[in-house]
């Protein structure tokens, strides 16, 4: 393997999932199910870099879409100020 994982035992693994929040849960399920379609290929643009790419579009739109498209309380909900909210709904196309 050449992603830097930990393979837990199932019951472990099944453990360390009931005690996670939802959100945790599905990022868990599905990065494990990511590496075990990866193999033993690598990821190119490295995991981190991918899942942050992946998640952070749809996370942007769910926010911004839940405060009815006004973007100083989406960044405010988001932790980040409203500079910044925009450069990345601009670098995700959602502007």
């Amino acid at each position: 393997m050449s992603v830097n994982a930990v393979r837990l035992p199932a019951t472990e693994a099944t453990r360390a999932v009931a005690s996670q929040s939802a959100l945790s849960e599905c990022v868990s399920r599905t990065v494990r199910r990511y590496l075990a379609d990866l193999g033993d290929a690598d990821c190119g643009e490295g995991l981190h870099a991918l899942v942050i790419r992946e998640v952070e579009g749809p996370l942007l739109r769910e926010v911004l879409a839940f405060h009815d498209g006004n973007q100083s309380r989406a960044a405010v909900a988001l932790g980040i100020n409203r500079a910044t909210l925009r450069k990345k709904l601009a670098a995700h196309g959602l502007l």
